[in-house]
């Protein structure tokens, strides 16, 4: 669904209350403070909201004042990423894990899609993680008794809906959500022990986890946040380090693929302070690597994906986490040669996309889905229009198939680079095709 607000200044104006005219008398109140003028008008703040526009350094400042954030959080975010989000993640704490899951049952309602966490926030979160830790479980004395056998089944059963493969996991989110809401009024609600308590924020942590991947799959990216912060939430107050780094690490995912590179690579230094084995560092380093490489920052996108290597042949006693035991050297692969891409590295990168393609498990198709995109818009960089029509067809065939709506988009986005050859009547196909889809 489209989010009827469509830019962060508007987010954090709607946030106050405040129309357009009174975040332009604010602005034209903090410049007269300074024997200024503002110059901005409810023009300029529209323009500036539909993106036509992006407002000067003094008129940021005076943004900056009047939303009370700070000259150094506006210089290490940029515009527009620094401004304030619609409301603030809950701090860390046991006392706020059923609000947190609570609040992410409500934003599945939420029909606002673009709205996220600013970065600040999300800065916030990630060093509350970091230091903070965890508290002792406490149930509701009151509460009805949770069985040992109900939360195995609910663990049970929770397993067997995420290792449905991915065409079939498309018709599940509601048991999903329903499983979630369940485990929350235990949690809330129900009379346990110091260990049934610990599986109950575990199985929370992952089945938000999961749920917010759905809606992030489905371009909710605000409800995907909500439920990540829950199952961040809870993961701490279950003790869980590593189940909380692979949640820092879907924050950071998420920002770089809505184009906030340095929000992702702040993120994932946190989480990677938090995790210890090697195939869950192997991944945190292979999605750092990644957003260096959006940022254009050679030498760091290489020494994260040499490290990302050496962990994953790094052998361990310990199996990896839930949330990392599908990393492989297909995942390596694929990605490794989209960094080379975004470093213009052509030759290179299709080379490393088809070692990483061959290497994929059939059962992994979202993921098919997502690394045949990349495949067909390295071939568009080399020109092989004829490659790059077949794989975005599959690509597209695909995603389709499976319902996933942003595997859609990422082919979606390829209509640029096609554009320039649509005297061909291939290439007339596909582009009816995305505009359609």
């Amino acid at each position: 669904m489209d989010d009827p607000i469509r830019h962060p200044l508007a987010h954090a104006r709607e946030l106050r209350g405040w129309s357009q005219g009174d975040l332009a008398a604010r602005l034209d109140r903090a410049a007269r403070g300074q024997g200024l003028r503002s110059g901005a008008d409810k023009t300029a703040v529209s323009r500036w909201e539909n993106g036509r526009k992006t407002p000067n350094p003094d008129s940021q400042l005076l943004l900056a004042e009047v939303f009370g954030v700070t000259v150094s959080e506006m210089a290490a975010y940029g515009w527009p990423y620094w401004l304030p989000g619609r409301d603030e993640p809950l701090s860390l704490g046991v006392g706020h894990t059923v609000q947190a899951l609570h609040d992410a049952q409500r934003a599945l309602m939420d029909r606002r899609t673009f709205m996220t966490y600013s970065a600040v926030s999300l800065a916030g979160l990630a060093a509350q993680w970091a230091v903070i830790e965890p508290e002792r479980l406490n149930s509701a004395p009151g509460g009805r008794r949770v069985d040992d056998g109900l939360v195995d089944w609910l663990e049970a059963t929770s397993r067997e809906l995420t290792a449905l493969p991915t065409e079939q996991r498309q018709h599940t989110a509601r048991l999903l959500d329903a499983q979630l809401a369940t485990v929350t009024d235990l949690i809330a609600d129900g009379r346990y022990g110091e260990a049934i308590g610990r599986r109950l924020h575990l199985l929370a942590a992952s089945l938000a986890t999961t749920c917010g991947w759905y809606r992030f799959d489905q371009g909710r990216h605000w409800a995907a946040g909500k439920l990540w912060g829950a199952a961040l939430q809870s993961a701490h107050a279950a003790g869980d380090r590593d189940h909380g780094a692979g949640v820092l690490s879907d924050f950071a995912y998420q920002s770089n693929w809505l184009g906030e590179p340095k929000v992702s690579v702040d993120q994932l230094g946190y989480a990677l302070s938090g995790t210890r084995h090697p195939t869950a560092r192997s991944l945190l380093l292979l999605r750092r690597a990644r957003a260096y490489a959006t940022l254009g920052e050679r030498a760091a996108c290489y020494r994260d994906l040499s490290a990302s290597e050496t962990a994953l042949g790094t052998d361990s006693a310990d199996p990896a986490p839930d949330w990392c035991a599908w990393m492989g050297p297909a995942d390596l692969a694929v990605d490794s040669g989209q960094c080379l891409l975004d470093l213009g590295r052509t030759g290179e990168a299709h080379v490393r996309i088809a070692e990483g393609m061959a290497l994929l498990p059939r059962a992994r198709d979202k993921t098919r889905g997502i690394f045949l995109t990349y495949q067909a818009g390295g071939y568009l960089q080399s020109k092989d229009v004829e490659q790059a029509l077949a794989v975005a067809r599959e690509a597209l065939d695909l995603a389709t198939r499976i319902g996933a709506p942003r595997c859609v988009a990422l082919v979606r986005d390829l209509a640029p680079g096609f554009r320039r050859y649509r005297q061909l009547g291939d290439v007339r196909e596909i582009l009816t095709r995305l505009q359609n889809s």
